[in-house]
């Protein structure tokens, strides 16, 4: 079940809690392009079924179009970096200042919402880990703009959280060769990440409101690796004082990046 606040700001966010009294550690889970839409509410939902508070934060809560067309795809709204930095420091203050949490954050990108993991772990030193999935290290998350004047290599070389990235073999948003990038930098930068590629899968392969794009298997798989994931860095399993690098890829030799496209 997900209840709704509303923060200083005018932000509103949804909570999904687990059953019982037990304090939790907390989740933000940032919605795709879409805004918060069903699939962001079911995977709400399943986080807390796996034992997770979860909090979805409305990061377009500043977009003034048409909402019914940016859940269709047809419209998009903008983050900029500094932006998005206060809205997720409003919402980490709130998921941790509720009773029920035990103060230990982790933070999920999706999609568009990718890059803001990266950007609010290089800003602020208090989570425990971020996990970035089929977004963020596009080739424009890599180019300064007036909006977004930093770099993600610029933010990789400030992490000191572990990072998990689980990508698609088939996106048509993220090549294979950017994900690499993505390896090389943290590697470069010796920070630790775990990060998959998995055989077959388009952009969006976790969501299953969209038949065309679902792919079961990688879906079922990259879930497993989120929630295990998750559950190692609350509970210290990643030694600050090692670096740790575990990459797995299933692509083909013949892979091309320009034959993936945009599925339905």
């Amino acid at each position: 079940m997900l209840t709704e606040h509303e923060l200083t700001s005018g932000m509103k966010v949804l909570e999904a809690r687990p059953e019982g009294r037990a304090r939790r550690p907390g989740v933000v889970l940032l919605h795709e392009r879409y805004g918060i839409d069903q699939h962001t509410r079911d995977l709400g939902e399943k986080l807390a079924a796996d034992g997770f508070v979860a909090l979805l934060p409305d990061m377009f809560h500043r977009f003034g179009g048409d909402r019914e067309a940016l859940r269709r795809g047809e419209e998009r709204a903008e983050m900029a970096d500094d932006e998005a930095l206060a809205d997720l420091d409003e919402a980490v203050a709130f998921l941790r200042g509720l009773p029920h949490t035990t103060g230990e954050i982790g933070i999920i990108g999706v999609c568009q919402s990718g890059r803001q993991p990266l950007l609010f772990a290089a800003h602020r030193h208090d989570v425990a880990s971020v996990a970035v999935l089929y977004g963020g290290v596009g080739d424009r998350d890599w180019e300064p703009d007036e909006r977004r004047p930093s770099s993600v290599g610029d933010f990789i070389k400030a992490l000191d959280c572990p990072v998990l990235g689980l990508f698609g073999e088939e996106d048509h948003v993220v090549s294979i060769e950017n994900v690499r990038r993505f390896r090389d930098e943290l590697e470069r930068a010796n920070k630790s990440y775990r990060m998959r590629i998995y055989r077959g899968a388009p952009h969006g392969w976790l969501n299953d409101t969209m038949p065309g794009r679902y792919r079961r298997e990688a879906a079922e798989a990259a879930w497993s690796e989120l929630t295990s994931f998750l559950r190692g860095t609350f509970a210290g399993e990643w030694d600050s004082g090692h670096v740790v690098w575990e990459f797995a890829s299933d692509v083909s030799p013949g892979y091309d990046f320009s034959k993936n496209v945009r599925l339905a």
